[in-house]
């Protein structure tokens, strides 16, 4: 009888050990599904370019940036890929003047409108996880917003009719006094300043709109627009030098910016509204941010198509907008895609040539129109529009 219950004792507690063997092995099992889950690439897989393809176009790289860049003046970043791999990287002048310190490939730089590609996709990603729909009223997200039939895919291709805060806030806000983007939308719930034009009835680039965007974002993340910008884009495309300025960066610090004189820009009263502008970053960078353009893991095929498509064809011509991107269409040829930045002294041209797998981009924080003619370069690449410089 005794040994019978020390066999059933012994059995309970084989039992035991099994069921905790089996608990352990679940968990690690679930631990490294995570853990592969966590690693999964939001970077696409580009074949590799030829060497013959890098030298060919290397030289027409070359001669573009000592022709029209000019590094005797040029104070910036210049970058030119092929399926992902760079083809042509330079680095030169100073980030900031007075201290004599160095730019480098690492040095982040104001890109301004630039920064609107990175707010559409933040938006993009959200829609693919069904925390945001585009042809929502926008109102669903900001009740104060006083007008009505804007959805958040006007805001994005700028066809809401909203006018520009910089307008309305020179006569409505403290000039002396930081605006925020809080601010932007309790002045227009105030005021109620009319629109440019009924809704969705035509096409009329508005910061405003994008400042809007930045308060959506934060409203369904829960988290600040800065925070949300790392967990959605920076982070997941490795963007490890990109930031966006916030009330808590330290300005004496930053890449400084300068008028065509190499005169010091002053930082005003409208610094401090993201979403539009304020993002921080490196051409290497902005390169990981295209290579995310072409991943089904990081932004869905479907959401791509219509980000990368006109919406605004009221009248004819060669230019228009995309989800957060800028086309030039001309019977004939490839779409070329870029979105173009000026704010102060900072100018930035960023082009994404869909159907040669090419990224060029040309930043500058010494005001110079320069960078807005890349699409010269372009025309080396494959068959697209020509236009000397952007507006």
């Amino acid at each position: 009888m005794k040994n019978n219950y020390l066999r059933y004792i012994l059995l309970i507690l084989l039992l035991y050990v099994a069921s905790c063997t089996t608990s352990q092995a679940r968990k690690k099992a679930e631990l490294k599904r995570l853990q592969q889950k966590e690693v999964i690439s939001y970077l696409p897989d580009f074949p590799a370019p030829t060497k013959e393809e890098l030298k060919s176009k290397q030289k027409q790289v070359l001669t573009f940036y000592k022709e029209i860049l000019d590094p005797q003046t040029f104070n910036g970043q210049f970058l030119v890929a092929k399926n992902g791999k760079v083809l042509f990287i330079r680095s030169k002048g100073y980030s900031n003047i007075r201290e004599k310190k160095k730019m480098t490939l690492n040095t982040p730089m104001h890109v301004a409108s630039v920064s609107k590609v990175a707010t559409a996709l933040a938006v993009l990603r959200l829609v693919s996880k069904k925390q945001i729909f585009l042809d929502s009223d926008v109102r669903w997200y900001l009740p104060d917003l006083p007008y009505k039939g804007i959805t958040v895919r006007m805001l994005l291709n700028h066809r809401s009719g909203i006018p520009y805060y910089g307008y309305f806030t020179s006569k409505t806000w403290h000039l002396g006094k930081t605006l925020y983007n809080r601010n932007i939308l309790k002045l227009l719930k105030k005021y109620t300043f009319p629109l440019n034009f009924r809704p969705d009835s035509k096409f009329a680039y508005s910061n405003t709109n994008y400042a809007l965007l930045a308060l959506i974002i934060e409203k369904v993340t829960d988290q600040s627009f800065p925070q949300a910008m790392q967990t959605l884009v920076f982070e997941p495309l490795k963007m490890k030098n990109t930031f966006i300025l916030d009330r808590s960066t330290n300005l004496s610090k930053i890449c400084q910016s300068y008028n065509s004189a190499k005169k010091l820009e002053e930082f005003d009263y409208l610094d401090a509204v993201y979403g539009d502008k304020n993002m921080y970053t490196t051409a290497l960078d902005l390169l990981q941010m295209d290579k995310g353009t072409y991943s089904e893991n990081f932004l869905p095929d479907s959401l791509r198509k219509q980000m990368f498509k006109g919406y605004s064809y009221e009248h004819p011509g060669k230019s228009n907008y995309g989800l957060g991107m800028r086309l030039k269409e001309e019977m004939g040829k490839d779409t070329y895609f870029f979105h173009s930045g000026w704010w102060h002294g900072n100018t930035a041209c960023y082009a994404t040539l869909r159907n040669d797998t090419i990224s060029i981009i040309a930043l500058s924080n010494v005001y110079s129109k320069r960078v807005w003619s890349v699409n010269r370069l372009a025309m080396n690449f494959g068959n697209y529009p020509f236009q000397f410089q952007f507006e």
